[in-house]
C-alpha cells in the first residue's frame, strides 16, 4: 500500500529537530517513532495521529479527523486526520503538537 510522500516530506521536515525519530514501514504506510514509540504516521493520504485516549471523542468534531480502524477493529487512541483536516500549517502543527504531547505520556509496546 502505497503512502502520500509528500505529506511524509512534511512531517519529516516538522519533526527534523526533534530528537529520537526514526521511520518505519508499518500497517500498510508509514510511522514516525518518537523515542522508540509510535507518534505519527501515513496512511495512505492521511496521518495518524496516536494521541491520548480521553480526547478522542471531543477532536473527532474537528474537520477531516476520524477514528483508525484497522481490520474492523477500532485502534484506540488513534485517529486519522485528512488533507480538510491539515490543509493549513496551522491545523497540520495542531495535530503535530497534539502526537508529540502524548508520545511523553506514552508507554512503548512491548516488543514481540
Amino acid at each position: 500500500m502505497a503512502y502520500n510522500e509528500k505529506l511524509a516530506d512534511r512531517i519529516r521536515e516538522r519533526l527534523a529537530e526533534v530528537p529520537k525519530v526514526d521511520e518505519k514501514q508499518m500497517m500498510g504506510g508509514l510511522i514516525f517513532m518518537v523515542n522508540d514509540k509510535m507518534c505519527i504516521g501515513i496512511m495512505k493520504d492521511e496521518m495518524m495521529c496516536r494521541i491520548d485516549r480521553e480526547i478522542v471523542d471531543t477532536l473527532l468534531e474537528k474537520p477531516g479527523c476520524r477514528i483508525m480502524t484497522l481490520e474492523g477493529k477500532r485502534m484506540k487512541g488513534c485517529v486519522l486526520i485528512d488533507e480538510t483536516g491539515m490543509k493549513s500549517s496551522k491545523d497540520f502543527e495542531y495535530w503535530v503538537a497534539l502526537c508529540l504531547d502524548f508520545n511523553k505520556r506514552a508507554k512503548r509496546s512491548k516488543r514481540k
